[in-house]
């Protein structure tokens, strides 16, 4: 009788996960393994292709309009924010729930990565002008004061909003298996020195 009630456990749980990953412009919004790319095991990254619709890249655009500031980094020590020369884009943060394109993708990004919606940070958008980057580094903290507003990140997802013909990859550089990945002349200098995630949305 095990396995019989893993079985209708797993059935429960993909009947949960359908509507919360299901979108509100109607487009292919089901979760399709078909879309997911394991780009890496060690760390762990995957690509869903097609996880936002153009609508809702194009809303999220718009909401962050106007709102840009230049990016800042936790201090090490103090946990405050700070401006470093690591972090050179523009971002704003988006107020949780703030409409219900806004809710909807929140609700799926909790469905996608298996983890509770109100354990999430707010939606950040982030802008890079051509030449502007942000170093390697590890999305958990080092300081205690954000440890006790909500502790370590388990896991970060990116939501490309927009294409470019050359550079914007997302880049792993120590990701087993890095020096396999193929590259040609549309990847930037910064793909080529490890594993790079594809710019798709």
């Amino acid at each position: 009788m095990a396995p019989l009630r893993t079985l209708v456990i797993f059935l429960l749980l993909l009947l949960a996960l359908v509507p919360a990953l299901s979108r509100p412009d109607g487009g292919g919004g089901f979760y399709d393994p078909a879309r997911v790319t394991q780009l890496s095991w060690r760390p762990r990254a995957f690509l869903y292709s097609g996880f936002l619709s153009h609508d809702e890249c194009d809303h999220l655009v718009n909401l962050a309009k106007g709102r840009m500031e230049k990016s800042m980094v936790a201090d090490n020590d103090s946990g405050k924010s700070i401006m470093s020369q690591v972090r050179t884009s523009s971002g704003t943060f988006l107020s949780k729930h703030e409409d219900d394109i806004v809710s909807g993708i929140e609700k799926r990004v909790a469905a996608w990565t298996f983890l509770p919606e109100e354990n999430a940070e707010s939606i950040q958008i982030l802008h890079y002008e051509l030449g502007q980057k942000y170093d390697a580094h590890f999305d958990y903290f080092h300081d205690k004061n954000n440890l006790k507003r909500g502790g370590h990140r388990v896991a970060t997802v990116l939501m490309y909003l927009t294409d470019v013909k050359k550079g914007g990859e997302t880049v792993f550089p120590n990701a087993a298996g890095r020096h396999l990945q193929l590259k040609d002349e549309t990847w930037s200098d910064c793909a080529r020195s490890g594993l790079a995630g594809l710019k798709c949305y």
